[in-house]
């Protein structure tokens, strides 16, 4: 695709649609849930992003400002409580975690599935024509590559940004939990 092609994309979004609509086509149904799955998946990544960016950020405020009205640092119950906060911190930090991994996890899954189904088409129209026919097979063909394709495209995205979003979970509770001092 030519560099203009891509801005005459831009500037009349409805041929992108259309690209769309013919990709989905193409790859048949098991295609178009996997698309569903992407939009879930990158929706729940962006929102564990966005609340990084405020609402941990107000989290941690608020538990700091908890921690630091206490008098008592010393006590039994000042631990039980600091864990408690720590606890707090880190549900809230992991909250969809466990459905981002379980997308990640299906979307190969469902690119197999579209595999089999467009093999299975294939082998229906080689049953039908016999195996000579090449531009009968080519439907099958890409029904079964596509969803292929777009189930680990989307595992792979998926799997990046899990791995980010662990990482930055894990750093920002031993942050608050570091600042939280024990006296």
């Amino acid at each position: 695709m030519e560099f203009s092609e891509i801005i005459w994309l831009f500037l009349n979004p409805f041929n992108a649609i259309r690209g769309v609509r013919d990709f989905l086509e193409m790859g048949g149904n098991v295609l178009f849930v996997i698309m569903i799955v992407n939009v879930i998946l990158m929706g729940l990544i962006y929102e564990r992003f966005s609340y990084f960016r405020r609402g941990f950020v107000q989290l941690h405020d608020e538990t700091l400002n908890a921690w630091n009205a206490r008098s008592d640092h010393k006590s039994w119950t000042a631990h039980r409580i600091r864990e408690q906060l720590i606890s707090i911190a880190k549900i809230g930090a992991q909250k969809n975690m466990g459905s981002i991994k379980a997308l990640v996890a299906l979307s190969p899954l469902l690119g197999l599935v579209g595999t089999v189904t467009g093999m299975v088409e294939v082998f229906d129209v080689m049953a039908i024509t016999g195996s000579g026919n090449a531009r009968a097979m080519a439907a099958g063909i890409s029904k079964a590559t596509l969803p292929t394709m777009a189930g680990l495209v989307t595992a792979v995205a998926g799997i990046a940004f899990s791995t980010v979003l662990e990482r930055r979970a894990d750093r920002a509770v031993s942050e608050l939990e570091d600042k939280l001092i024990l006296m």
